[in-house]
C-alpha cells in the first residue's frame, strides 16, 4: 500500500502510521512528492506508475488525499480497493483561500493551490473511500481561515464530507496530530480490512 503525505510535509511525516501498519500486517510504502515546487501535476503521472505497479490500498494525510482521489478520478482503472483520508480537505479548505488571498502568504501554496482551494468532484469511482477528521482546533489554519463548527486547527471537519464516501469518522486529534494518533490507526486498520471504520 502507498502512503501520501500532506503539504510542506517529507514523507518521514508518515513513518509512524507506517509502522503501525506494518505491525498490522500491511506492506507500506511512501511515495514522496514536491508539494509546492512541483505540484500535484507532476505528482499524478508517478503516483499513477506506482499504482499500477500492484493492487494496492491507500493512506494519505491533508494534501495527499487531495492527490489521491484526484489521481484515481482521473485513471478509475488504477487497482486500489480502499483509501484513507486523514483531514484531507476533500471538499476545498478554507485555511489554503485564506492563504491564496494574501501576497505574502500566497506563495506558500504554490502549485497545490488550486487543488486546495477547489477539492474534489463527488467521489463515485469502485475504490471504497473513508475520511478521518479531526477536531482538536490546534493549527496555524484558524488564522488564515474561517471555520464554522468543529476543525482540527487547519481543516474543517465539513470540508472532509465529500459525497460517496463509505465511511466518515471524527476523532480527538488537531491536523498534525492525525499522523501520531493511534485512534487513526486503528481506525485506518479497520477500513483498510472491512471498508468501515467500524470494524
Amino acid at each position: 500500500m502507498l502512503l501520501l503525505h500532506g503539504l510542506w510535509m517529507p514523507r518521514l511525516s508518515m513513518h509512524w502510521l507506517g509502522r503501525r501498519l506494518r505491525e498490522a500486517g500491511f506492506a507500506p510504502e511512501s511515495f514522496g512528492y514536491a508539494t509546492v515546487a512541483g505540484g500535484p501535476d507532476a505528482a499524478f503521472p508517478r503516483l499513477v506508475r506506482s499504482l499500477q505497479a500492484a493492487p494496492a490500498h491507500v493512506l494519505a494525510h491533508s494534501l495527499g488525499g487531495l492527490v489521491a482521489l484526484s489521481t484515481l478520478q482521473r485513471h478509475p482503472d488504477l487497482p486500489v480497493a480502499r483509501v484513507v483520508c486523514l483531514g484531507s480537505p476533500l471538499c476545498g479548505s478554507g485555511a489554503a483561500g485564506g492563504l491564496a488571498r494574501r501576497v505574502w502568504t500566497a506563495a506558500t501554496l504554490g502549485r497545490s493551490a488550486q487543488l486546495l482551494r477547489q477539492g474534489c468532484a463527488p467521489w463515485t469511482g469502485p475504490a471504497a473511500v473513508g475520511v478521518i477528521a479531526g477536531r482538536t482546533p490546534l493549527g496555524l489554519g484558524r488564522y488564515f481561515g474561517h471555520f464554522d463548527g468543529d476543525h482540527d486547527g487547519t481543516v474543517a471537519v465539513a470540508e472532509t464530507r465529500l459525497p460517496g464516501l463509505a465511511d466518515h469518522a471524527v476523532i480527538a486529534a488537531s491536523h498534525s496530530g492525525l499522523l501520531v494518533s493511534a485512534e487513526a490507526a486503528r481506525l485506518t486498520v479497520a477500513f483498510l480490512r472491512s471498508g468501515r471504520f467500524a470494524g
